[in-house]
């Protein structure tokens, strides 16, 4: 897990710093972006009493590792070495905390990201643990959203010339679909996605 991590941790420097070469004292609300990405998951998960409602549990993980981003990227902002970083994480995944259902687990998170700015591992583990998701599907999904935000870049994002709609569905819905067709564990799983997501792009 914590070999994993590290690759994580450098991975989203590198995406950060495409974004913006000197992020680090660019004053991001990382927090900001945490507890709105949790409001997202919430509804995908559905929580309205009044009407009938499916959890889209595929996006509920996408949410969980776009949080994963900006909470690896506050941990970053700490300057610790990249060991000593992973290594924190590692142990908070290991003291998972959680609520008695996901609602209130996803709200623990957001209040307690609004409280104090911070990256919050255990109740993102805690949510893993409602959904079943393991390190690894998580690690798998992270790489693979990772890829998918250079190619935004690489795509004019930040111009806003960007399409994320790709002939009627999301461009996440369509890395969900490739990351289940393609090995997780390949050394070439990175460059294999970018290669998808080029295909379908330009489909």
């Amino acid at each position: 897990m914590k070999k994993k991590i590290i690759n994580m941790l450098e991975l989203q420097d590198s995406m950060n710093t495409k974004v913006n070469a000197n992020w680090r004292g660019a004053g991001n609300e990382w927090y900001r972006a945490i507890w709105m990405e949790a409001s997202e998951m919430l509804e995908h998960y559905g929580w309205k009493w009044w009407k009938k409602q499916e959890a889209d549990i595929m996006q509920v993980k996408l949410e969980v590792v776009d949080i994963v981003h900006f909470a690896l990227s506050i941990r970053l902002e700490q300057n610790d070495s990249l060991d000593e970083t992973a290594a924190s994480i590692v142990r908070d995944f290991e003291n998972s905390m959680q609520a008695e259902d996901i609602r209130k687990t996803i709200e623990c998170l957001a209040l307690l990201t609004l409280t104090d700015q911070g990256a919050h591992f255990t109740f993102i583990a805690g949510i893993m643990k409602h959904l079943d998701m393991s390190f690894d599907e998580l690690y798998g999904i992270y790489v693979g959203k990772n890829v998918l935000n250079m190619f935004r870049q690489d795509n004019g994002y930040k111009e806003g010339t960007y399409k994320k709609v790709w002939n009627g569905r999301e461009d996440n819905e369509y890395l969900a679909d490739v990351i289940k067709q393609l090995n997780t564990n390949s050394k070439t799983f990175q460059e294999d996605v970018y290669n998808e997501l080029s295909r379908g792009y330009s489909a």
